[in-house]
């Protein structure tokens, strides 16, 4: 019988995309895969360490594959950001576990695997590399129609609160041609999303000594590739959104209408304790010149409440950014203090049932705005990508715009991955509905 191998996934896209070429490397060891843990051979964690209870989280699976080890010798693997910055220390900590990879190191799988065979280590722990441009590795990715590619590698950032540069290392850009080949051939197996990946993706090339090596370049020679596909990228930084990418963007409809904007806050003396290197006002104003000059586009935004010396002041400023700027959506968060970053050692922390209360009061006004939003497509016909029966109603197929709206409708099933036109008939806050427009 084929051995079966499980990967459990924590964390952003990046995370995602790590997953698909481990997939893929397992798969090309032998390896079925399967979600039940009961009958895998080799499982891998692939962590996250942004948020401080990223460790209970992990913690707890490790405790759960403890006696599925014991029953089976399972191999258990941790991969990640997690991995990366516990590094030997986890393995001593937790003895079911057989690998410790860093995110950098993924491609040394099978070699830790051989070397866990051979009877002669107890556990395999690769955590090093963080500064280097990783190796090329093919992707599996659960969807054959939507596929990401990284273009940069770690973070010069270092804002206050994320811990990301110390386990993702100094920001490296992966060359043009890899990226270009990369999506040529993803169109020609027929994909019709590519997401472009990076802590920062917009500061693409500032490593590089090659001055036509830039974000703005890169999307336009993606840009010139034939066929019908849609670019989408995160995440950017409101500080490098420079007027060239916004030109780019406007000119050319591959790339998607939904651009993420992440605020953090909308005080100004908290962006600066935060080390964002903007203000409200400059915010302010980028938003709404990137909806004037690319009409139709939509915004997202990540926003934390509760930063450490945070007041209602500065709390109410927020709230005005968000009412101001009119995001489609935000991811909204309470701040969560991370050990090894500085802002977990600065003075006035915030009592948990204020950031709470503050959470809530953000929510509500979003909301509002997210409403208000998607009303405006009623009676409209957009160009959706469906992605396949809604996971609520196999009934009805579920789409997206260009802006990222979910849309639901009645169709065939031989629709999924394709464009296709559907009039708005009908909207909620999170979600359209509509009907096909027969060609």
């Amino acid at each position: 019988m084929k051995k079966k191998a499980t990967i459990i996934t924590y964390g952003c896209a990046m995370n995602v995309n790590e997953s698909a070429k481990i997939k893929n490397i397992l798969q090309n060891m032998g390896y079925d895969m399967t979600d039940d843990l009961a009958e895998s051979d080799a499982v891998f964690l692939n962590t996250c360490t942004v948020r401080e209870g990223a460790a209970t989280q992990i913690y707890g699976k490790l405790g759960e594959l403890k006696p599925i080890k014991e029953k089976r010798g399972t191999i258990i693997g941790v991969t990640g950001c997690f991995a990366q910055e516990q590094g030997e220390e986890l393995a001593k900590k937790f003895k079911q576990i057989d690998i410790v990879m860093g995110n950098q190191n993924i491609g040394k799988i099978p070699q830790a695997m051989e070397k866990l065979e051979s009877g002669d280590f107890k556990h395999v722990v690769f955590v090093g590399d963080e500064d280097e441009l990783p190796p090329r590795i093919d992707a599996d990715f659960d969807s054959k129609k939507t596929a990401s590619i990284p273009i940069t590698y770690g973070c010069n950032n270092f804002c206050t609160y994320c811990i990301v540069p110390y386990v993702r290392g100094r920001e490296r850009s992966v060359p043009m041609n890899q990226i270009l080949d990369e999506v040529k051939r993803f169109v020609e197996k027929e994909y019709r999303e590519v997401i472009l990946l990076g802590q920062n993706v917009n500061s693409y090339g500032n490593d590089s000594e090659d001055k036509e090596m830039n974000f703005a370049r890169l999307l336009e020679e993606i840009c010139k590739i034939e066929g019908d596909f849609l670019v989408r990228f995160i995440s950017p930084h409101p500080r490098d959104f420079t007027d060239d990418v916004i030109d780019v963007i406007a000119a050319n409809e591959k790339i998607a209408r939904c651009l993420h904007l992440p605020l953090q806050s909308g005080s100004s003396r908290v962006l600066k304790a935060m080390n964002r290197g903007y203000t409200k006002e400059e915010y302010i104003a980028l938003a709404a010149k990137i909806k004037e000059r690319v009409p139709g586009a939509a915004l997202t935004a990540d926003i934390i409440v509760g930063f450490p010396g945070e007041t209602e002041e500065d709390f109410l400023d927020t709230l005005d950014v968000v009412r101001t700027s009119k995001f489609d959506n935000a991811f909204m968060f309470m701040y969560s203090p991370r050990k090894g970053t500085k802002a977990a050692t600065m003075d006035c922390q915030i009592d948990q049932e204020v950031k709470k209360e503050r959470l809530q009061r953000l929510i509500e006004v979003q909301n509002e705005a997210s409403k208000e939003l998607s009303l405006a497509f009623v009676g409209k016909t957009e160009k959706v990508f469906v992605e396949g029966p809604s996971k609520k109603n196999k009934a009805v197929l579920s789409s997206r715009t260009s802006t990222n709206k979910i849309v639901l409708f009645e169709g065939e099933s031989s629709l999924e991955g394709e464009f296709v036109e559907v009039k708005i008939t009908d909207a909620k806050t999170w979600t359209l509905y509509g009907e096909l427009v027969k060609n």
